[in-house]
């Protein structure tokens, strides 16, 4: 669990220094969700259309596209998402939507979904921000 935690952890440090990845006007600090994939072999492609096809009925319903981060060296895993935390109202929408499509409910979307997948993880994280704002925060 702790290599999990651990490989998070480089993961997001990664993407903070890999480039010019800077927070705008447009993004609003918040909750998100940032996941890490490791698909399962072979299942790459697949793994990919299932995330375009949640991106896809997510517009629907008015979310935006999750950030999806592609694995390029290091640790094992295949793809960071980043997605904003959504209420009980979007999760209701997009799960009317999902039917409309065929879905069949989210524990039967959950087991296809792992048909994909060697392994996933979620965690809970705030921002995004810059570290001078989060040391001005500490400091009130």
């Amino acid at each position: 669990m702790r290599e999990k935690f651990i490989g998070i952890m480089i993961a997001v440090l990664c993407l903070v220094f890999a480039g010019p990845i800077t927070a705008t006007a447009e993004d609003e600090a918040g909750e998100y969700i940032v996941s890490l994939y490791h698909a399962a072999p072979g299942k790459q492609i697949d793994l990919l259309k299932w995330f375009a096809r949640q991106d896809e009925i997510g517009a629907e319903v008015g979310l935006p596209p999750v950030q999806i981060y592609t694995h390029m060296s290091g640790d094992s895993w295949d793809y960071l998402m980043i997605s904003p935390v959504t209420t009980d109202a979007q999760d209701a929408a997009f799960a009317e939507a999902a039917k409309k499509r065929g879905g069949k409910g989210r524990f039967a979307g959950g087991l296809r979904l792992r048909k994909y997948l060697q392994s996933h993880n979620d965690t809970l994280a705030w921002g995004p921000s810059t570290a001078a704002e989060l040391v001005e925060e500490a400091g009130k």
